[in-house]
């Protein structure tokens, strides 16, 4: 009998789960802990921030050498009230080291003190009777906030000299982002932009995704257990479309592994690791779900807006490029540039902006579908060009981002033709100038004719800028040859001021390529 799967909600277990060796991440820690280090560990979410720390406190307790344990900050950001947020923290961080340690190692019974002073006297008295030096991993620390988060770092440094014999020998402080970027309302500012509350921290960590042989190894955990292989193709277009994101890699393995073909032992292909994108992507669970809502954040709109558009980034503030890398929401290219972290956020993003545009969509018959059921192209322009002349106009004020308003429209009627059997791709990037789209319609690749492909470049005319009809042919080419395609569509947005109404603008014209291939154009 199998009993471990791919996790996905909470800590690892090694008994429970496939997973990597947590510290072969950090390898850097256990020096900084015998050093008597404080130390910062910031990682997007779902990164295994809480699956390493929790072993390694294991580890140092089994050790002999420390008595340690994980215990999280996060109940106490449900209050204002400085006195109440300690005493819930100081319940749970009880209610936690029941479990994780035996009773001997267990925190005596937290003294009184006032408001203020609770959690530096509760590690003070917890030190003092410990048979080991304390190392504590204080998670969640960046969801407190305000008068409380302050006070606890105060804390934290004040009994600092007292380590180790009257406070802890070391202290983690584990969460999304640096101290610098924990958020309070001081001073006018919205974070610190120091680390001074914490001024005694030796590093700041973080947790990189796997690599391509990490996942490789974590996916022939379940090949060796069960029998199913992932075929290298398979492990390797994983990687390609998650980048080793944790959460999603496990994911994915999860959706294949318990759904599609849950107990069975057929070989794992590409095939399966796109179905199972797919199912990810609509129907977009708690992971993905927490970095949609970020999107109207104004620090991640700065960013994502334009990089949608093709534009460059212009005078977005830095805390805000550091903001979007520390969500994990973007990642830097080793080649240059800013980009989306990797190509199922890069799905889902525009997706999750779709969502009004696409609910205000008035009933569309499918007419561009032939009898067979294949994708009529021509049909699809016309069910457009009707479909844009009549309601283009008001739905450009439902998309959430005004600059690429147009393309979300687009997006939106292109998602209820795949809606009913296709699927919708999407490459864009800083400066590039313009928005690809693919939309594959009907059987998958590899059966009898394969889907209908349809490739388009979308491009907006804005004032002061001249017609980017050549260039968009120019990157049109490009986009078109790597699909092997020989025909496509250029979709120019013209934003400039004064123009007439989109039912009077939109018209169509056929164009050619550099290389040849046929495009029709169409002026929305």
């Amino acid at each position: 009998m199998i009993n471990r799967f791919f996790n996905t909600a909470g800590p690892c277990r090694s008994e429970d789960h496939y997973m990597l060796p947590p510290m072969d991440r950090l390898p850097q820690v256990g020096r900084i802990i015998d050093q008597k280090g404080y130390f910062v560990i910031h990682a997007p979410r779902q990164t295994g921030k809480t699956t390493a720390m929790l072993a390694l406190a294991r580890e140092l307790t089994a050790s002999g050498r420390y008595v340690s344990a994980l215990v999280s900050m996060e109940v106490g950001a449900a209050f204002n009230d400085l006195g109440a947020a300690e005493l819930a923290i100081l319940k749970l961080w009880r209610d936690v080291t029941d479990w994780q340690l035996p009773v001997e190692l267990q925190p005596p019974s937290w003294p009184t003190a006032p408001a203020g002073q609770r959690i530096g006297t509760a590690l003070a008295a917890w030190a003092k009777v410990a048979p080991c030096p304390l190392v504590l991993f204080l998670d969640e620390i960046d969801s407190l906030r305000d008068v409380v988060l302050l006070s606890v770092l105060r804390q934290l440094r004040a009994g600092y000299p007292g380590r180790p014999q009257a406070f802890p020998w070391s202290v983690a402080l584990i969460g999304l982002r640096d101290v610098r970027d924990y958020k309070v309302a001081s001073g006018g500012s919205e974070r610190l932009h120091t680390a001074s509350p914490f001024n005694i921290k030796v590093r700041s960590l973080t947790l990189q995704n796997f690599s391509a042989d990490e996942v490789s190894a974590l996916y022939q955990q379940h090949a060796d257990e069960s029998g199913q292989p992932f075929t290298p193709e398979a492990t390797r277009r994983a990687f390609e479309l998650t980048q080793g994101q944790p959460w999603l890699v496990n994911a994915l393995a999860y959706v294949i592994t318990e759904e599609l073909l849950p107990g069975d032992q057929t070989p794992i292909t590409t095939a399966h690791v796109d179905q199972a994108k797919e199912i990810l992507i609509a129907r977009q669970d708690t992971h993905l779900d927490s970095l949609a809502e970020r999107l109207r954040e104004p620090r991640v709109r700065h960013v994502i807006e334009p990089m949608m558009a093709g534009r460059a980034l212009g005078d977005v503030p830095p805390d805000d490029i550091r903001f979007v890398l520390d969500l994990g929401l973007c990642r830097m290219d080793p080649a240059g540039g800013l980009v989306v972290a990797n190509p199922i956020y890069r799905e889902v993003l525009p997706r999750v902006l779709t969502t009004t545009s696409f609910a205000s969509l008035p009933h569309i018959q499918p007419t561009w579908l032939r009898p067979d059921g294949r994708l009529d192209k021509e049909r699809l322009l016309d069910a457009f060009l009707v479909f844009w002349r009549q309601h283009g106009q008001p739905l450009l004020k439902s998309a959430p981002y005004h600059e690429i308003a147009p393309h979300l429209v687009l997006m939106a009627f292109l998602h209820r033709v795949a809606n009913a059997g296709g699927t919708l791709e999407r490459e864009y990037a800083i400066s590039s100038g313009r928005m690809d789209i693919c939309l594959r319609y009907g059987p998958a690749l590899g059966e009898a004719k394969g889907p209908d492909t349809l490739a388009m470049e979308l491009k907006v005319w804005r004032d002061g800028e001249s017609d980017p009809l050549k260039q968009g042919l120019d990157q049109l080419d490009g986009y078109l040859g790597g699909l092997t395609l020989e025909s496509g569509w250029l979709v120019i947005f013209d934003q400039r001021s004064n123009q007439p109404p989109i039912s009077e603008r939109t018209t169509t014209e056929q164009a050619t390529t550099p290389r040849g291939r046929a495009i029709t154009v169409i002026r929305a």
